[in-house]
């Protein structure tokens, strides 16, 4: 007996690599109904927030998902469908009311491992089963199973990458596309197909934001980019992540596919086979965890740890992060959001983040840092909740192992090692063409002071248009002085959560405090699988 289908789009807005897709259109099926559900929790106006957008994400990442939305509904049409775009409160209800006005016999939607999905999906499987529907959720957001890895360790996530490496094995290649058409879609009904909105029918016409996001969504300019990308293969063989240019703006130096695999524009299967065939057309190339390779290894390991940890995303409650007094002042923060902290390489990244809801991923460390365990001493999950805003890549399992691991509470814990706010991103682009363009009140400040204005004479200040404490704020504290408390302030809190099992590394908190009082260290270069002192000069 014949019977609709129904393909519930969430993430995974490709045709590519999509197995809940092709086993949508097979059987005796006749009619196939392509739907998205715009989420009221994600693009629900929000006259309250920091920024236009949401009360969950800004409009960078809202116009972002609606070209990806625009972009699958043509690519469905040149197979002679079209893409359902539905509004009405909770997807859940949503997709439960169709379910029993359309007739439908199979739902196939792609599975989810963050908690918010989880939950909205187990109340449509429990309908869908309940009622007789054939329910299919196969796993194509990641390259990995995070339950099986993490029965394979023995029911516990892995919390080193090298263990999840060692566990992990090989993915499973992407699917073929082996069909040009797709069955037709049915009538709607009562239902409303209010087709892929704007940003302005969205309600958001009024907000004024004058510049968005230079990277646009869908599936298209992921292939494109990815093929882009891939083009100069001596690039892709010597990829090592520790280095790259945060600085590089125009042409950035990666590939940035992560907006691509954070909605499923890109099929990581895709992107990890595509890799791969490189590697065995040239003599060598670069290994994980530092290789291309090694980057969707990451983005697999986050997503395991963050599958099997109740409470990934915050402190409380979640037994793999370190339980730190982190300071509550919410001027500090707006400083470092707003890219007011007085430090032109801070407030460059958070400019540029709030301009194109992107940054490179050395930016990003800089900035987090600085937050956290380098100068500010305020709550990962503050910074959390920023980039998950602003982010056009946002990533929930990612964000939150991310800020984890860079405020030192989980994965990474040598907090001693601190980003300077002041030669970091100077050691990259010394005249500082990074800062000039996303910070012009400084596009004349000789570059000798580029990275430190508060240091130039009267005289060079007003040469340059630019007085500091009028026209660009004074630092909004000492870095010198501030690194040192936070390192301070880390080590006696690293001493509690350790008192269970006895002093760190044999030494009492006071001398604890003593060592963390010493002069700044050499600047941090990231989350590596092992870290080297640098042998560059103190910041």
């Amino acid at each position: 007996m014949e019977s609709n289908a129904l393909m519930w789009f969430r993430k995974g807005l490709r045709i590519h690599d999509n197995p809940a897709l092709d086993h949508a259109r097979r059987g005796a099926t006749r009619i196939l109904y392509p739907v998205f559900v715009l989420d009221p929790r994600y693009l629900e106006r929000d006259s309250s927030a920091f920024s236009p957008g949401s009360a969950r994400s800004g409009l960078n990442r809202i116009q972002f998902l609606l070209e990806s939305l625009a972009d699958l509904d043509k690519s469905l049409r040149r197979l002679g469908s079209r893409l359902i775009v539905l509004r009405g409160g909770d997807p859940a209800d949503v997709v439960i009311r169709i379910l029993r006005e359309w007739n439908i016999g199979k739902l196939c939607y792609e599975f989810d491992t963050e908690p918010y999905g989880q939950a909205r999906d187990a109340r449509v499987k429990d309908f869908a089963s309940g009622s007789g529907i054939e329910v299919f959720s196969p796993l194509s957001h990641t390259l990995f199973d995070p339950a099986h890895v993490i029965q394979k360790n023995g029911g516990k996530p892995p919390l080193t990458y090298q263990s999840f490496v060692k566990l992990a094995g090989q993915p499973a290649p992407p699917i073929g596309q082996p069909f040009s058409s797709l069955p037709p879609v049915g009538d709607v009904g009562e239902c409303e197909n209010v087709g892929v909105p704007t940003i302005q029918e969205l309600g958001y016409g009024s907000l004024g934001q004058v510049e968005f996001s230079p990277f646009r969504g869908g599936e298209s300019e992921a292939l494109k980019r990815l093929n882009e990308s891939l083009v100069d293969k001596e690039w892709v063989a010597n990829f090592e992540k520790p280095k790259g240019d945060p600085s590089a703006f125009m042409k950035p130096a990666t590939t940035v596919l992560s907006p691509y695999l954070k909605f499923g524009c890109l099929s990581s299967r895709l992107f990890y086979q595509s890799v791969q065939e490189i590697y065995t057309n040239v003599k060598r190339h670069t290994s994980p965890p530092v290789s291309l390779v090694g980057q969707l290894l990451w983005r697999e390991f986050f997503y395991t740890v963050a599958f099997g940890t109740p409470n990934f995303d915050q402190m409380r409650g979640n037994e793999i992060c370190k339980q730190i007094p982190w300071s509550d002042d919410d001027k500090l923060l707006a400083s470092w959001r707003d890219g007011q902290t007085g430090f032109p390489w801070i407030d460059a990244i958070m400019v540029q983040l709030k301009q194109w809801g992107w940054m490179h991923h050395l930016a990003r460390h800089s900035v987090a840092c600085f937050l956290t365990r380098g100068d500010l001493f305020i709550h990962w999950e503050k910074g959390r909740d920023v980039f998950e805003r602003l982010l056009i890549d946002s990533d929930w399992a990612i964000n939150n192992g991310n800020w984890l691991w860079l405020s030192c509470s989980s994965f990474f814990y040598q907090y001693h090692r601190i980003y300077s706010p002041v030669t970091f991103g100077k050691k990259y682009d010394p005249t500082g063409k990074f800062i000039r363009y996303f910070l012009p009140v400084l596009k004349d400040m000789p570059k000798e002071y580029i990275y430190e204005p508060w240091t130039a004479p009267a005289s060079v200040q007003r040469r340059a248009n630019c007085i500091i404490g009028r026209d660009y704020p004074r630092p909004v504290v000492s870095h010198e002085s501030a690194s040192k408390h936070c390192r301070l302030k880390m080590g006696e809190a690293y001493a509690l959560n350790s008192a269970s099992r006895g002093p760190v590394g044999g030494e009492d908190l006071e001398k604890l405090r003593r060592k963390f009082g010493e002069d700044d260290p050499a600047p941090d270069q990231g989350p590596r699988l092992k870290q080297k002192r640098l042998s560059s000069p103190p910041p």
